[in-house]
Order: structure tokens, then sequence, then C-alpha cells
């Protein structure tokens, strides 16, 4: 029997929790801290900024942001950078995700999903490599590889792959 996501239970979850607004400009999560918070997209935009270089953008309700970190109990690798007014859902990690097996299956569906994605894109890298494609094509395989990545490492969903995990948009 495959796994799914519940759509609907997944949006009461979210419902319940408390929201905080951020101004344009404002810092969600810093490089190298441990907030043990999950921040949930609703409403808005940031920026992914990882060693001073932004990675991606992200608009997409129900991005996720701190779960890698939660999951890993690790510092969160990227600063996340409001770029308009955004609202976002927020939880305790640990908490939600221990007492909430909704939380943790569309966490982990999420992250999956990223995985596949960067899978996909090195097995294409692979291939313009062997059929000895121009290497600006083989550049841009290697940043959306690099982004893909990133978004594992992060907690968010890259602006354009290929696929998305918010099932209810």
């Amino acid at each position: 029997m495959p796994l799914n996501h519940d759509t609907e239970a997944w949006q009461i979850r979210l419902a319940a929790l408390p929201l905080a607004s951020y101004g344009p400009g404002e810092t969600v999560f810093t490089e190298g801290t441990n907030t043990g918070r999950l921040m949930i997209l609703k409403t808005g935009a940031v920026s992914i900024v990882k060693g001073g270089v932004e990675i991606a953008k992200v608009a997409e309700p129900g991005a996720v942001f701190g779960d890698l970190s939660a999951l890993l109990d690790q510092s969160h690798s990227a600063d996340v950078l409001t770029l308009e007014t955004s609202e976002f859902h927020v939880a305790d990690a640990a908490a939600l995700m221990v007492q909430d097996p909704v939380v943790l299956l569309y966490i982990t569906m999420g992250l999956a999903r990223r995985l596949d994605g960067a899978n996909q894109a090195l097995l294409e890298l692979k291939n313009m490599l062997r059929a000895g494609d121009s290497p600006s094509l083989i550049g841009k395989a290697v940043d959306r590889i690099e982004g893909l990545l990133n978004s594992i490492g992060t907690g968010y969903l890259r602006a354009g792959a290929a696929y998305s995990m918010y099932p209810f948009q």
C-alpha cells in the first residue's frame, strides 16, 4: 500500500499552529543557529542564502523551513530572509514531529521528493557528459543539482523544481 499524504489532515494541523509575520528584509533563520522551530510559509516570499550566496527564492505556500535541522538535531545550514511581508505557521519541531505522524509523513515525503529530484538531475548530468554536451549546458545542470542538494540541506523546495511537494496548492 503506497504512502499517501492526507492533505485535509495537514491543513487542519496548519490551522491550529500560531502565526508569525515578518516584514521585508527580516531574518527568519540564521545559518549556524538552532531554533528548534519549523516554519511553514503561509504567504510571502523568502530568499535562501548559504555562505553569503543566494541559492534560491521560495514563494510556494506550504514550504517548510527547519525540517532537516530538526530531524538531524543540527544547526540551520542557511539564512532564510524575507523578500516581502511574509507569514509563517510556527511549530516546535521536535514536539510536532514526535506527536503527529501526519506532520512527519509530510516532511519525509518532501525530503524524499527533493532527493529523488537531485538523483534525476545527477543522471541527466552524467548523460550530458557522456554525450559531450556544451560546457554551458553542463554548467546549468550542475547549478540545478547544487540547488536541489542545497534544498535538501536547508529544508525548502527550490523554485522551479520539476515537482511540487505541496499537493494542496
